[in-house]
């Protein structure tokens, strides 16, 4: 065959194949367009930003076919409904944290994070390959939803305190803004939990109103300013280990979608939920530095207190394990995984970490 010809007739070929691809890509991929509702403020960047990073990905996966809008709290829905509205189909998704809706059923906070619960690491092991996931989709099933990690903050602090905590008897009469199980934890111990919302907590703290209050970390909490109206700063926040994030889906629309996209989501829901925490390991260091230089006191919760936390937190278990059947099997499967998770962490992990805080303290890192 004559080489000009060959090439000649390659050419066309190519283009034929070109335009015959072109419908049946735009087949695949159809144009679809979805809000989300996000329970964070556009002040908290990792946090609300992990939305939009969300939906910049699906967008350049689907060459623009597959549109999601994110929106900051409150200007669909208030934090509080973000699940509720995903649910209602109000909009399609949510970008939301389970134990805010613990009040409805307290299985919900176990998707997300509990007392005494798993750290980052061990929360992610557990849902991905403890069939965590799995588990929590089921329950989520029955409330029209369908989620997939979505971001964890890594432990958090134990929050601000007005004056210097350091007995069981100091938490007696303490007004603290603090949520969900942690709330009904420290109850047993003479502490009054208030719900207060993100933006009232500064001037609540100023006047008095609350005399300590937790919020994530030292990335997002030097933001807030804190430090200048109660500068006792405790660690850790037992009660949140290792958060997970979610983003939820309306369950109708979600399987609705076409395979790939489904596939999409998944695959980028991971990926931002791994990002989320890479990003607040990154940041939360020189926050923290940063925190003490303007005057925040550093203070660890005593042994005495996080004992009687813990067996406060135990008590609780106990009774739902007794009486809610949906929590009893999620939890009794973290149980297992927490136990056996923290026999390998004492190994490796924490030897070597503790060695290298030595070094650390010594200066010589």
């Amino acid at each position: 065959m004559d080489r000009r010809s060959f090439l000649t007739k390659a050419a066309l070929g190519g283009a034929a194949a070109s335009t015959l691809a072109t419908p049946a890509l735009a087949q695949a991929q159809p144009k679809i367009s979805w809000r989300l509702t996000s329970s964070f403020p556009k002040s908290l960047d990792t946090l609300y930003d992990s939305a939009v990073l969300l939906s910049q990905r699906v967008a350049e996966a689907t060459d623009g076919a597959f549109q999601i809008q994110p929106f900051a709290t409150g200007e669909i829905v208030p934090a509080l409904q973000a699940a509720d509205a995903t649910a209602a189909g109000t909009v399609e998704m949510s970008h939301t944290v389970g134990y805010y809706y613990w009040g409805k059923d307290p299985t919900w906070a176990l998707g997300s994070t509990v007392p005494f619960g798993l750290s980052a690491r061990g929360m992610n092991a557990w849902q991905y390959h403890g069939g965590g996931i799995e588990m929590y989709n089921e329950f989520l099933a029955t409330q029209g939803l369908i989620g997939f990690p979505g971001g964890n903050t890594g432990v958090q602090m134990g929050g601000w305190f007005r004056k210097e905590i350091n007995t069981v008897a100091d938490l007696q009469g303490l007004k603290m803004r603090i949520g969900g199980f942690a709330g009904k934890v420290m109850e047993k111990l003479g502490l009054v939990p208030q719900q207060v919302s993100g933006g009232d907590v500064y001037p609540a703290l100023e006047k008095g109103t609350i005399d300590a209050a937790e919020w994530v970390g030292p990335y997002d909490d030097e933001k807030l300013g804190f430090y200048r109206v109660a500068p006792y700063y405790y660690y850790p926040g037992w009660w949140e280990g290792g958060p997970t994030v979610h983003f939820m889906f309306n369950k109708a629309a979600f399987e609705g979608l076409p395979p790939s996209y489904q596939s999409l989501l998944r695959t980028t829901c991971q990926a931002i939920d791994a990002n989320m925490l890479q990003k607040y390991d990154y940041n939360n260091p020189a926050a923290l530095k940063s925190l003490v230089a303007k005057g925040a006191q550093l203070r660890p919760f005593s042994q005495e207190i996080l004992e009687a936390c813990f067996n406060a937190a135990n008590e609780i278990y106990a009774e739902l394990e007794a009486t809610n059947p949906a929590f009893a099997k999620i939890w009794t499967s973290m149980k297992a995984f927490r136990a056996e998770n923290y026999l390998w962490t004492q190994v490796a992990e924490y030897n070597y970490d503790t060695f290298m805080m030595i070094q650390q303290r010594n200066g010589k890192l």
